[in-house]
């Protein structure tokens, strides 16, 4: 049994959804979350030069991100509580520029690559979210564009409520802002 497999591909096989196996018996799991050579043969070649971890609420949405200069990948997993996540390609000269997939993730299940040239938002969904971010870059130009944006037309887990936003993300461009602008 391989320790990951692709249960999901996006983008012409550039985004994928991984499960790892998990490993249950009566004290818990055991669940490898990164291996090298096992996502070399998935077809993830990048290097990852750092980790990150974020804690949010319940409510809570961030992004639209990516970065610019240089690029950045990124494989994420969530580490304790849900999120609904979106990935967007902002890749100008795609043939599915601005388009978007979502994926429900939760503890324990799904990791997503992201290659370089796609923005991630995500909203949690329970309380005490932890997601894991391993990143191909160190901090450059990172850029966001609106979560709600009409052009992109993510249809987000909430009603009328309106998600918790840091300032950048309450103020981020359209992605016609954006583009015009850059």
């Amino acid at each position: 049994m391989k320790p990951f497999e692709i249960v999901g591909e996006h983008f012409d096989g550039e985004v994928k959804v991984l499960a790892p196996m998990s490993y249950w018996d009566h004290r818990g799991y055991f669940a490898l979350s990164y291996s090298e050579s096992d996502y070399e043969e998935l077809g993830i070649q990048e290097r990852f030069v750092r980790e990150m971890h974020t804690y949010s609420k319940a409510g809570v949405l961030r992004g639209l991100h990516f970065q610019t200069n240089p690029p950045m990948g990124k494989l994420i997993r969530v580490i304790q509580g849900r999120v609904f996540a979106a990935i967007v390609d902002v890749r100008e000269t795609s043939p599915t520029f601005l388009e978007h997939v979502t994926v429900v993730m939760s503890q324990t299940g799904y990791q997503v690559w992201i290659p370089s040239g796609f923005a991630l938002g995500y909203y949690c969904l329970d309380h005490g979210t932890i997601m894991s971010y391993k990143c191909t870059g160190y901090v450059g130009d990172e850029r966001a564009i609106r979560w709600d944006d009409p052009g992109i037309g993510i249809k987000w887990p909430f009603a009328a409520d309106h998600p918790i936003l840091s300032d950048r993300d309450a103020n981020a461009p359209t992605s016609r802002e954006y583009w015009r602008i850059h």
